[in-house]
């Protein structure tokens, strides 16, 4: 028997990774996973965010171990430097493969 379109999307969102859900964290795992590596001003630039709200959101990922970071001094002003992580990428890509499952479920 097929799976009625409420269970297709139930599964879909019990897919959707907890930790991603939020905007800056989903966010800043999009733009790391694009590049090699973003300095902690890049992505609060881009993510329009504020210090604290952002090194809470990232320190999240961190401990998750989504993101990769380093520290470096550069013309004696310290510079962090964040990298997505292999963990951080396989959770990216299944987190964005079960919305894409949410999105095709409502569009039936």
């Amino acid at each position: 028997m097929a799976a009625s379109k409420q269970e297709r999307s139930a599964e879909g969102l019990r897919q959707l990774d907890e930790l991603l859900q939020h905007r800056t964290r989903l966010g800043a795992c999009v733009l790391l996973a694009d590049s090699d590596a973003l300095s902690f001003t890049r992505l609060r630039e881009l993510l329009d965010e504020s210090d604290g709200n952002l090194g809470a959101h990232l320190r999240r990922l961190e401990e998750a171990q989504y993101v990769e970071v380093r520290k470096e001094f550069v013309g004696r002003k310290p510079v962090t430097w964040y990298s997505l992580a292999p963990a951080g990428r396989s959770a990216l890509k299944a987190h964005l493969a079960a919305l894409d499952a949410l999105i095709r479920a409502s569009k039936r």
